[in-house]
């Protein structure tokens, strides 16, 4: 059984995973939380304190760490004894981070696609510019690295994975939809990292179409869904990193992802960008300093951590499956809902981190236990979804599921599912 687990990264994503730590660290161990600024990770513990979140006594520590550089990132794997590392931090640092696993032996975790920051939207599948081109280190390392396990990528990943395996014999198509019905109150602001958030749409949208890759351009292609608990909602073809895995993994010849925008995000981020306020190239002023327009634009706007107090409203993100069984047409949805304000209450962050910050911890805990620790790396339609999608469905990431049948919770156990003792589970 690995234990001990080391959070790099200090925003709203990690503030999640650590209070999910927290709440089982009777099957995970230590909890050590390490970023560039301790005294983020410090407010992290501390928040986690408040909150008496500690499933029972245990350490709680935090790091300064630079997690760019391998050899010191190496140093606190081995300090701390970690066994699990979580990557929340920034995805610049994906393949450093991984760098260290392999060589600690430490199993990895992260929950976005690895990004150059001198390259905008790589030729895809993006994992194998840089992530896949690991496999071979990590099988001869015997490490388990698990990508792109937040929600999307991640659980839309698993998703997929019970849809193909359960309801149907053939699948034509995957629409992957991801709506925040949800209010923050502040004139403009992202609900991630700017930088990373900007660089997702400034390129071009690629899309699974007819088993080959589809170059399409940003709002060029818009689509309105209604949807659960939010309700009608306009969503817009969008490039994002589960289509580089899912299309060479499923055999689905098309899979597309839909993003929420509103018009007054559409308005602002165009008048950004035709400013040419969102490259990620240098400039110089008048002054003769050389700055990023991108890093100045992520310098003024809100933190995505501070809306977390004022966000109210619901997320639902969801796979759209058609395809036929017994020679039938068939669709299902199968689909998550999360509320800004409960997750709130609960941990301290809005709704889309704890989306991103609950799976990852679920995912660690099954890399714990050895379920999931398969020594090699994945994405995570690769891996069993049954004990995932069950153990979020206990962490405050209920699945529901509609069909011909209606709308339902997905419980997906059945006898060889994966269980912990009670004890180590707890129950919201």
């Amino acid at each position: 059984m690995k234990r001990n687990v080391l959070i790099i990264g200090a925003g709203g994503v990690a503030q999640v995973a650590a209070h999910k730590c927290a709440q089982n660290n009777i099957l995970l161990g230590d909890i050590h939380i390490a970023s560039r600024t301790l005294e983020k990770c410090q407010a992290i513990i501390d928040s986690i304190h408040e909150k008496d979140a500690m499933q029972r006594p245990g350490r709680l520590q935090a790091h300064a760490l630079d997690a760019m550089d391998v050899q010191a990132t190496k140093f606190l794997i081995r300090a701390t004894n970690s066994k699990i590392v979580i990557n929340v931090g920034s995805p610049f640092l994906n393949m450093s981070v991984m760098t260290a696993c392999i060589e600690t032996g430490a199993a990895y975790l992260d929950t976005a696609i690895h990004e150059d920051q001198d390259k905008v939207c790589e030729a895809p599948p993006w994992y194998a510019n840089h992530e896949w081109k690991r496999r071979q280190a990590c099988k001869e390392a015997g490490v388990t690295a698990v990508l792109g396990v937040g929600f999307d990528p991640g659980v839309v990943n698993a998703y997929a994975r019970f849809a193909l395996d359960t309801y149907f014999d053939s699948v034509e198509s995957i629409d992957i939809i991801d709506v925040n019905a949800g209010s923050h109150g502040r004139y403009f602001a992202t609900n991630f990292d700017p930088e990373i958030n900007f660089r997702e749409f400034t390129s071009t949208v690629w899309s699974w179409e007819h088993n080959q890759w589809k170059a399409n351009e940003m709002f060029e292609h818009r689509k309105d869904w209604d949807m659960p608990v939010t309700g009608k909602n306009t969503t817009y073809l969008t490039g994002h990193d589960e289509l580089h895995s899912l299309s060479q993994n499923l055999g689905v010849p098309n899979i597309r992802f839909w993003m929420g925008f509103s018009e007054h995000y559409i308005n602002t981020f165009t008048v950004l960008k035709n400013l040419g306020l969102l490259s990620e190239k240098p400039v110089r002023t008048a002054e003769g300093l050389e700055v990023v327009p991108l890093k100045v634009v992520k310098a003024v706007l809100p933190d995505p951590a501070s809306l977390a107090p004022d966000y109210i409203g619901k997320t639902c993100i969801g796979d759209l499956v058609k395809g036929t069984k017994d020679g039938k047409s068939k669709e299902v949805l199968i689909y998550n809902t999360c509320d800004h304000e409960k997750a709130y209450e609960e941990v301290g962050s809005q709704a889309i981190s704890y989306t991103a910050g609950v799976p990852v911890v679920a995912a660690a805990m099954l890399i714990a236990n050895g379920i999931w620790d398969i020594g090699q790396m994945a994405n995570v339609e690769e891996l069993d979804p049954i004990p995932f999608i069950d153990l979020m469905n206990h962490m405050g990431l209920v699945t529901r599921i509609q069909d011909e049948h209606g709308d339902r919770v997905l419980q997906p156990k059945n006898e060889s599912s994966y269980y912990l003792p009670p004890k180590m589970l707890v129950n919201y």
